[in-house]
């Protein structure tokens, strides 16, 4: 308090030496202390109910904010799920089509060696099956039929014996050339199948890169939002500091009111009792001036019989 005694340390005796000015003066000096630390303690309080909120509606963002935050998570990880999901998927039309794949393989493949074996039978027979047919036919009905030389039999048999291997080539060369005919056919079976596996692969990789960019995109606004409610958090921590330092202010005032009205009523007691002393005075200056106008048989007033009953100068006595 300023340079002055405290409380504890005013003693009677040493307000016994202050005149009746300087009291008032202390008085007055005390008061507009206090007036001073109540509009210092007035203003705390505003700050305080500004500051709170304050601290009410970044608390009321921040929180918002947050639950976007978990909002935008729980989406981006449904969405993960659900690209992993269909990611499974795919993975298994993918074990599906590499097998249609190999399977194709084996087959062209296997057309492949048909090919070459019909290939070696066309080779041996140098002709189709109907016109060697043909061929054979006349020359085993020559050979049977007709009178020939021995010379010409021998020769019309080796031919037919030629013939016949001819024909079994030829024979062979078309059995062959079926079972690719027919292998070309499956592949074309197993090929639409494997376009179908395909096509499933491809439209589901499109679904799961929708997915994935949507999950990213979540994550990523979360990321966005997350700073912003971690702006706002900040400043709220600040406030809140801000308000626990405002507070601090607040008890060494109420302290300082309380001790400063302590003060002062020391001050103001002593000056009850001047005024007390000096208003007897008064009165006893009075008593005596009425008690010589009594004396005199002068004019009393009012006030002066008064005193004198009070102070039993004059007496009244009742008679039965």
């Amino acid at each position: 308090m300023d340079n002055d005694v405290s409380t504890t340390g005013i003693a009677t005796a040493d307000l016994s030496n202050l005149s009746e000015r300087e009291l008032k003066l202390k008085v007055n000096e005390i008061r507009s202390r206090i007036e001073k630390s109540e509009r210092q303690l007035a203003s705390i309080f505003k700050e305080l109910k500004i500051n709170r909120t304050d601290v009410d509606e970044l608390k009321e963002k921040r929180d918002f904010l947050n639950q976007l935050v978990k909002e935008k998570v729980a989406k981006a990880q449904e969405l993960r799920r659900k690209r992993d999901e269909i990611n499974r998927a795919i993975g298994k039309y993918k074990e599906k089509r590499s097998g249609v794949n190999s399977k194709t393989q084996e087959l062209f493949s296997g057309i492949a060696v048909l090919k070459e074996q019909r290939d070696e039978c066309n080779k041996l027979s140098h002709g189709s099956m109907e016109s060697i047919s043909n061929v054979y036919e006349a020359e085993l009905d020559a050979f049977l039929n007709k009178e020939l030389l021995l010379v010409v039999e021998i020769k019309i048999f080796q031919k037919l014996n030629d013939l016949s291997k001819r024909l079994e080539a030829a024979k062979k060369a078309n059995e062959l050339h079926a079972q690719i005919q027919e292998s070309y056919r499956e592949s074309k079976g197993i090929h639409k199948e494997g376009d179908e596996f395909h096509e499933k692969i491809q439209a589901l990789s499109d679904e799961s890169q929708v997915c994935h960019l949507e999950m990213l995109e979540n994550f990523k606004s979360a990321d966005e939002i997350r700073k912003e409610a971690n702006l706002y958090h900040a400043l709220l921590s600040e406030n809140i500091t801000n308000i626990n330092k405002i507070k601090e202010k607040i008890d060494p005032l109420k302290t300082n009111i309380a001790s400063s009205r302590n003060e002062i009523s020391l001050y103001l007691d002593r000056l009850k009792d001047l005024q007390l002393t000096k208003d007897e005075h008064k009165v006893n200056q009075k008593h005596s001036n009425a008690r010589e106008k009594l004396h005199k048989n002068a004019r009393l007033s009012m006030e002066d019989l008064k005193l004198l009953i009070e102070k039993g100068d004059v007496k009244f006595s009742t008679k039965e």
